[in-house]
């Protein structure tokens, strides 16, 4: 009953989650827009009477459509984009066997999970690692990498398609590829603006001597939020960024549990976290935008080996060693029930 629990409030909470990221989106892009107008409105208030007259926000109207339609854009085609990020190859009718048993173990997890078969990807690339991407289970996609499946048995690649299964039944994959999307977005949007601001000719051009009479462009006030609201496009990224640190860690602990939930075989996962921690093949073709959703962090970062508050914060996956201790710990409790089971069973014959 705690695991149902657990799963429907996972995934109500994803949902709220998600529809307030999209909310902050939209209302970070209304105040880069509206808070632009009202600097604009403060600088030329006190212009003579022939000059600009900043008085209609036409830049927080079309900055906050603007955030609108990205914001529904990057739910709509963020699965795709992620996938496209990655290089990866959809196997829509498997040849070698290597193919063949990525999708036959697929399939068996779909049966064991209860959810619709998630569309089969692989990517080209020697470091091991897996992730799904979709907004539920009705388009849902797993990709792995050829260094995983050239490195894990049937029963380790079964356990990693559990985890990911996980986060598709728990709805993770809705919050974290609207992350991804939305991180590659504002970083676009962001690096636009700052070619813009800084080589477009912010401060290029000279203000008259009414201007400078008048004080009104340099008043501080003026001068304090203009300098706000450039920091808030410089930062644009980076908070986006903190966003996607600050959502994956737990859920990959509940992904484990139901990978061994799935499988029967906690130790299958464990080993093939393992194997996975231990592989020094540099990773090529999953970026920063995309290594929250990956069932272990591909570019390595030393915060993703630590615990406490600033990791939990802002680390996207908990410690590897921790991971596979709590695997460990589930499949000697499995076994010890096993064995406690067995004279009973013996009994009852």
């Amino acid at each position: 009953m705690s695991e149902d629990v657990n799963l429907f409030a996972q995934q109500e909470a994803n949902r709220r989650h998600s529809r307030w990221l999209v909310i902050g989106f939209i209302l970070f892009f209304a105040w880069l827009g509206f808070g632009g107008d009202f600097i604009a409105y403060l600088a030329t208030a006190h212009a003579p009477p022939g000059a600009y007259h900043h008085v209609f926000p036409w830049f927080g109207i079309v900055l906050t459509a603007l955030g609108a339609g990205m914001a529904r854009y990057s739910f709509s085609t963020g699965p795709v984009n992620v996938l496209k990020s990655t290089g990866a190859r959809e196997i829509v009718d498997a040849q070698t066997p290597t193919e063949k048993q990525l999708v036959n173990v697929v399939e068996e997890m779909s049966i064991a999970s209860g959810i619709t078969k998630p569309h089969v990807w692989l990517i080209d690339d020697p470091d091991p690692n897996a992730f799904a991407t979709g907004h539920d289970e009705s388009d849902a996609n797993i990709a792995v990498t050829q260094g995983l499946v050239a490195i894990c048995s049937r029963d380790e690649l079964q356990a990693v398609i559990g985890h990911e299964m996980g986060h598709i039944k728990n709805l993770d994959v809705r919050l974290m590829t609207l992350l991804a999307a939305l991180v590659g977005a504002v970083t676009l949007i962001a690096d636009g603006a700052g070619r813009v601001m800084f080589n477009g000719g912010f401060g290029r051009g000279r203000r008259s001597s009414n201007d400078r009479d008048s004080g009104g462009g340099s008043s501080p006030l003026v001068i304090v939020l203009f300098i706000v609201w450039v920091v808030s496009w410089i930062l644009a990224p980076f908070i986006t960024r903190l966003l996607a640190l600050g959502v994956s860690r737990k859920r990959e602990y509940l992904a484990d549990a139901m990978s061994a939930q799935f499988t029967r075989n906690p130790l299958a996962l464990a080993s093939a976290l393992t194997k996975i921690e231990n592989a020094a093949e540099p990773t090529r073709s999953i970026k920063g935008g995309a290594a929250h959703l990956c069932i272990a962090d591909p570019l390595g970062r030393p915060l993703n080996g630590e615990e406490g508050r600033v990791a939990e914060l802002f680390g996207t996956h908990p410690p590897m060693p921790t991971r596979i201790a709590r695997l460990k710990e589930m499949g000697y409790e499995q076994s010890h029930q096993a064995l406690a089971g067995a004279p009973v069973t013996q009994a009852s014959a």
